[in-house]
């Protein structure tokens, strides 16, 4: 049975060269998806010669779920949370979904100490409604009975997609609930109600590819792989405005474990997470960050997904990566990425790059 229809996300552009289990994909709207590129990428991919994939930097986790489409082993990684947990609902996750009882049982939870609770007390007056706020620290507490894994994850992945879908433009800069409340539907469902859809959405989402994949949450800079083929789509150096994912996400990354381990700055209006360093979002160290990140994985076919409104510029990366791979080939294609459409986000319109070092 076919997910919800998502009534504000369009299908994927020319789904009759992509995977068929791609139509199944959740979309996650996120800074820089690759989600219309899919086509290029899936051309790219097929023209190489692997079986086993690692996505270092898998994000939404789209990459990851058109590798394992394409039947490769697959083992994603990225270095927050959230992201991990998007893979490991879709991409690690061969066969199990939540059922009826399951997402009974979690609408039915009750948070029932002040621990619990933590979620309507920090972000009352931020962000949703009390009644939501609440929902959330209650679904929490019924996802931590659950001894399942995977099941965990969907239940996880599907309160994510939720939860970003009923902010307003996606993001987590805007303290104010009621703002941009333009009557589109996802703003008029309430969280519990996106829940419900979402959990559907996500259980239509997965299949088994007959390979063993698997999803890490770790710095790049530790991750070892023996795999075929590694993807990298890394944060970057814009050229201008900036690229913290913390910043736009940070609801998310600390929803995706309930804040466990993570530092809340409580002056901050909308009540940031403490952003972790990464060498690749500063002039200073992004070169060396590259080289680095090059030579750990000198032994796979290299394979970069890059702008070119960022630094450092195509001719340097070439030049690092050919310190490693006697060929590199670079592909291009003009993108507009549409995660700002106002009329003065000119700059989104860009050349897109993918780097294949081999």
């Amino acid at each position: 049975m076919k997910p919800p229809v998502d009534l504000q996300i369009p299908l994927i552009p020319d789904t009759t060269v992509l995977p068929p289990a791609l139509e199944f994909f959740p979309r996650f709207r996120y800074m820089g998806s690759k989600f219309r590129l899919l086509p290029w990428i899936h051309q790219t991919f097929q023209d190489l010669d692997f079986e086993t994939a690692t996505d270092a930097f898998s994000g939404s986790g789209v990459v990851s779920f058109l590798l394992k489409a394409m039947g490769k082993q697959v083992r994603a990684n990225d270095s927050l949370a959230f992201p991990s947990v998007l893979t490991a609902a879709t991409v690690a996750n061969s066969a199990t979904k939540l059922d009826a009882a399951d997402v009974e049982f979690l609408l039915t939870s009750k948070a029932r100490t002040p621990a619990e609770c933590f979620i309507r007390r920090t972000f009352d007056g931020i962000f949703y409604t009390p009644a939501e706020l609440s929902f959330l620290d209650d679904l929490w507490a019924g996802i931590r009975e659950i001894d399942s894994p995977f099941k965990r994850a969907v239940a996880l992945a599907a309160i994510l997609r939720s939860a970003i879908k009923r902010q307003p433009r996606g993001l987590f800069t805007v303290s104010d609930p009621g703002r941009y409340q333009d009557g589109r539907r996802d703003l008029q469902l309430t969280l519990r109600e996106h829940f419900i859809e979402q959990v559907a959405s996500y259980n239509a989402a997965v299949f088994s590819n007959g390979k063993r994949n698997s999803c890490t949450c770790g710095d790049v800079s530790e991750l070892k792989t023996g795999s075929d083929l590694v993807y990298m789509d890394p944060p970057y150096v814009p050229l201008a405005d900036d690229n913290c994912y913390i910043k736009r996400y940070h609801f998310l990354e600390g929803l995706a474990c309930y804040w466990e381990g993570k530092e809340i700055m409580m002056t901050s209006k909308v009540r940031k997470i403490v952003k972790p360093f990464t060498p690749f979002s500063y002039r200073s160290t992004a070169i060396d960050a590259f080289d680095r990140l090059f030579g750990q994985f000198a032994d796979s076919t290299l394979v970069l997904s890059y702008s070119s409104n960022a630094f450092p510029d195509l001719a340097t990366l070439r030049k690092l990566m050919g310190r490693y791979k006697r060929s590199v080939e670079v592909l291009e294609k003009t993108h507009r990425y549409h995660f700002g459409t106002h009329q003065a986000a000119k700059r989104n319109v860009v050349q897109e790059y993918l780097i294949i070092g081999t």
